[in-house]
């Protein structure tokens, strides 16, 4: 009777936290067949178990860190399968039915992918499920308070640990919402409409009180696990600051320019629209191609120049901010970078994007005018060795040609790797990024 454990999602990560539960114990399954969601650094994903059976035990409920290597899932294969690496019959695992998926869109490093599993639509991912009466008797017979509650129709709301920290903290029941994101994902604004809506409700009617359990000795005080994504973001960027010689280079730029030519390319209403980070990325892969020293990375006493650009650029999301990466930029048209963008932003916030695209990177461009603030010393996500940014766009008062008139201003922001480069040249990089952004036109003899 083998137990499946948890198989190595790749990119380095080496832990998972259960989100929830597709099946339970006494239920029939077959190969890779979804059995569970789990959350990673990096993505939400669906885990299908790479044999048939009967499952007979769970190793953990609903908000559980299990490392990569620890039992998942038990199942009876009544001697006919076997676990990748062991074999329970004289069959072999091929012979056996084992499958050589053990993760939807990842595989084990000797077995046999199946091509009717190599891609899968978001309509073919089943909803969890979790039988209300099995899950009260659980409940009754194990005393684990950690299951949350079902809803109505018997399922189980499915909700990042923080989003469940955040309901509970606004007193908002997870069991009354229906959740926006993909397969039922309870996102951010969910919560916040709940909110909303409740707030719009006539005075007479209570609101629940917040069931936030305080601290032991610390009444009131919330505690929230470092973990998943935030864990990940914080061990890079602690990395970063203690071996990166960090410097920063910033310089105010008139992109009034570069406003007109973003509305002329999208005046025609039947074309792709182009996004100002678009432009400002094409604008960043020209400066690139004149310093390559600044598309790198440092290993031991060499700087290693990357040919083609992996841009990434960061994305705030419910569950923290991402990178998604656009692979080999370089080769992009305008219209193409704006797509590529626009789709991986919208997976990040989706939860859909694979540990790969994620990782990988050689530059990174951020936007953080999206928040309303002009500038940011930001912290070059290593192991990169620059990272470009770009304020709030506002109306300035400029001198132009002996004249003060109001112009669209912006400020760009270089953090780079002092081992990498000197000022000058990270100066250079910079100025001519500017010139592209105050006179677009020009940056076509680049082209």
């Amino acid at each position: 009777m083998p137990a499946f454990l948890l198989p190595d999602l790749g990119e380095g990560l080496t832990e998972a936290e259960i989100v929830t539960w597709h099946v339970q114990a006494g239920d029939t399954v077959t190969v890779d067949q979804p059995i569970v969601e789990v959350e990673t650094a990096k993505a939400l994903v669906e885990v299908p178990v790479p044999f048939a059976g009967r499952v007979t035990a769970l190793h953990g409920q609903p908000g559980d860190v299990v490392a990569v290597g620890k039992p998942l899932v038990t199942v009876d294969t009544a001697g006919r399968f076997a676990e990748p690496g062991v074999v329970t019959s004289s069959a072999s695992p091929d012979q056996a039915g084992e499958s050589g998926n053990v993760l939807i869109g990842y595989g084990t490093s000797g077995g046999r992918r199946r091509r009717h599993r190599a891609t899968r639509s978001s309509a073919a991912i089943p909803a969890p499920r979790f039988p209300a009466a099995a899950a009260a008797t659980a409940t009754a017979t194990a005393g684990d308070q950690s299951v949350p509650p079902l809803g109505s129709n018997g399922r189980l709301p499915v909700a990042s640990p923080l989003i469940r920290q955040l309901a509970r903290s606004a007193g908002v029941d997870l069991t009354t919402i229906r959740g926006s994101g993909r397969g039922g994902l309870i996102t951010r604004q969910d919560i916040d409409a709940a909110i909303n809506d409740r707030k719009a409700e006539p005075a007479s009617v209570p609101e629940p009180a917040p069931a936030v359990p305080p601290a032991a000795g610390s009444a009131g005080v919330t505690r929230i696990p470092i973990r998943g994504l935030r864990k990940s973001v914080a061990d890079k960027l602690s990395r970063s600051r203690r071996e990166i010689p960090e410097a920063t280079v910033w310089v105010d730029v008139d992109a009034t320019e570069m406003l007109r030519l973003r509305a002329a390319l999208n005046a025609d209403e039947s074309a792709p629209k182009i996004s100002l980070l678009a432009l400002l990325s094409r604008f960043t892969i020209l400066a690139l191609r004149r310093h390559p020293e600044l598309n790198a990375r440092i290993e031991g006493d060499e700087i290693v120049m990357s040919p083609p650009v992996h841009l990434g650029f960061a994305a705030q999301t419910d569950r923290g901010l991402m990178v998604p990466v656009v692979r080999d930029a370089q080769v992009h048209t305008l219209e193409q970078l704006s797509a590529a963008v626009a789709e991986r932003t919208r997976r990040a916030r989706e939860g859909t994007l694979g540990p790969a695209e994620l990782t990988g990177g050689t530059f990174t461009v951020n936007n953080y005018g999206v928040f309303g603030v002009d500038g940011s010393a930001a912290i070059i996500n290593h192991p990169e060795v620059a990272i470009l940014g770009i304020g709030r766009i506002i109306p300035r008062p400029w001198v132009v040609q002996g004249e003060v008139v109001p112009r669209q201003m912006t400020e760009l922001t270089l953090a780079f790797d002092h081992r990498v480069c000197d000022g000058g040249t990270a100066g250079g990089f910079l100025r001519f990024i500017a010139d592209c952004v105050e006179s677009p036109a020009n940056a076509l003899r680049h082209l």
